[in-house]
C-alpha cells in the first residue's frame, strides 16, 4: 500500500508542477491592465461631451449675436429698404444738410437731415450733448454717422451721432482768420 501512496503523491507533485509551469506561461493580467483596456471608452466619452457642450456654446453666440446685429447704410440704401428696416437698430451715414440743424432745449433735442446721392432722411437725436465736430459750418460739409431705429414714416430716432469734417485744417484756418463758428439756431 504504500507503494500505491508513493507512486500517487509522485503523480500529484507532477501534475502540480505541471500546472505551475503552465500558469508561468500564461500572461499575468492585473488590475493596471484591466484599467488600460477601460481608458479609451472613458476618454471617447468625455469628447463626446466636450464636442456637446463647445456645440451649445456656438449655438448660444450665434443667436444672440443675430438680434444685437446693426445694418450699416448709406442714406440712399437705407430710404430703399425703408420697409424691411424699420424698427431695427441701423447705422446711416451721410452729409449733414445745410441748414437743416435744429436745437431745441426743452427738452433737449436736435433734429437734422442727412443726405447721401440726392436722398434724404430726417434724424432726431434727442439728447443735449454732441461730437464738437457736430456743426453747420458755411463752406463746409460734415459727414455723419447716426445710429439708431427706423420709424415706420421713415425718419431716424438716433441714439448715437459722430460727426467728421473734411479737414479740421480749415477749421484752424477760419479762426487764424478771425471767423467764429456760428451757432445752431434754436427751435
Amino acid at each position: 500500500m504504500s507503494s500505491r501512496v508513493d507512486e500517487e503523491l509522485a503523480r500529484a507533485v507532477a501534475e502540480s508542477e505541471a500546472t505551475a509551469a503552465a500558469e508561468e506561461a500564461l500572461p499575468v493580467t492585473s488590475p493596471v491592465t484591466a484599467a488600460a483596456t477601460a481608458r479609451p471608452k472613458r476618454n471617447l466619452g468625455l469628447l463626446v461631451a466636450l464636442l456637446v457642450m463647445g456645440a451649445g456654446v456656438l449655438t448660444l453666440i450665434l443667436k444672440s449675436g443675430k438680434d444685437a446685429s446693426v445694418y450699416s447704410r448709406g442714406v440712399d440704401e437705407l430710404v430703399q429698404q425703408r420697409e424691411k428696416l424699420a424698427g431695427r437698430a441701423v447705422r446711416v451715414e451721410g452729409m449733414l444738410v445745410k441748414g437743416s440743424l435744429l436745437r431745441r432745449d426743452q427738452p433737449c433735442e436736435y433734429r437734422f437731415t442727412l443726405e447721401k446721392k440726392g436722398v434724404q432722411v430726417p434724424v432726431r437725436y434727442a439728447q443735449c450733448i454732441v461730437p464738437d465736430t457736430f456743426r453747420d459750418m458755411p463752406g463746409m460739409d460734415v459727414m455723419v454717422t447716426a445710429e439708431g431705429s427706423l420709424t415706420k414714416d421713415g425718419a431716424l430716432e438716433a441714439t448715437q451721432i459722430m460727426a467728421k469734417c473734411p479737414s479740421k485744417y480749415e477749421m484752424k484756418d477760419r479762426a487764424q482768420k478771425g471767423e467764429q463758428a456760428p451757432h445752431t439756431p434754436v427751435l
